[in-house]
């Protein structure tokens, strides 16, 4: 159980880091930044998918798969798409600047505080199935931090905050996925079996994230050899959760 905690609470620690990768991003020019997250998004919906069909599931599944794996699965969906319902819930016009901080901007620091939070409770949860399964789950959610941390960092200039209140900022909010990996440890400590319900809400979540999120992201570009690299991404971070399979 202590290879599962410092597994667990390193593996965090990574994910909140990638929260300061934002200015690093900002550095690079539009076109140059653009290119190459659309292919980084394409590579992170593959191992999102890869992860839960190749990985989660089946861990899960080992001994059977019940009914209530798959209402799990679909509260995973619920609860993901209400956080993300939550996050754009308000919207403000005056018009920003140093006094006036958007509050859309702390609205969207709340919704990343509770996603890091889950994210924190599903990395926990996988590493108390298996290690392999947890280090998948890990890559697969830090492949999807990276874009969204530069997303969320752009939103915190644009709403009114320094570059420095920014990085703090965002970084706090990723620390709440250290709280959710102590709190999944805990748990299973004294709940049995936590971490099936835990993993079913993982692949609910990886499932509407990279169907409702990365993928129609994708589809805005129509060049047939962007479109084309993006597919090979796409089948690479497929691959890459497939190959992980050999750490077992």
């Amino acid at each position: 159980m202590e290879s599962v905690w410092l597994y667990s609470i390193a593996s965090v620690f990574i994910v909140s880091l990638i929260a300061i990768i934002g200015i690093f991003g900002l550095a690079i020019k539009a076109d140059k930044l653009k290119k190459f997250l659309i292919y980084l998004i394409s590579f992170s919906a593959g191992a999102l998918f890869g992860d839960a069909f190749i990985h989660l599931i089946p861990e899960i599944a080992e001994e059977g798969f019940a009914l209530s794996y798959s209402i799990y699965i679909i509260l995973g969906i619920l609860i993901f798409f209400s956080l993300e319902k939550f996050i754009h819930w308000r919207h403000c016009h005056m018009p920003t600047t140093s006094h006036h901080v958007h509050p859309f901007a702390y609205m969207n620091l709340i919704g990343d505080s509770l996603h890091n939070f889950i994210d924190g409770l599903i990395i926990a949860a996988s590493y108390i199935v298996s290690i392999p399964a947890g280090i998948a789950t890990t890559i697969a959610v830090v492949l999807h931090e990276i874009p969204q941390e530069i997303g969320d960092f752009g939103v915190l200039l644009y709403a009114g905050f320094s570059k420095g209140k920014a990085i703090f900022l965002n970084f706090v909010t990723a620390l709440a996925a250290v709280i959710g990996a102590v709190v999944s440890l805990l748990l299973n400590r004294f709940v049995e079996n936590i971490e099936i319900p835990l993993i079913c809400l993982a692949v609910g979540g990886f499932l509407y994230i990279a169907g409702s999120d990365l993928i129609p992201e994708l589809h805005k570009e129509t060049r047939i050899g962007v479109s084309l690299m993006q597919i090979i991404s796409f089948i690479i971070g497929v691959a890459v959760m497939a190959l992980l399979l050999l750490l077992e």
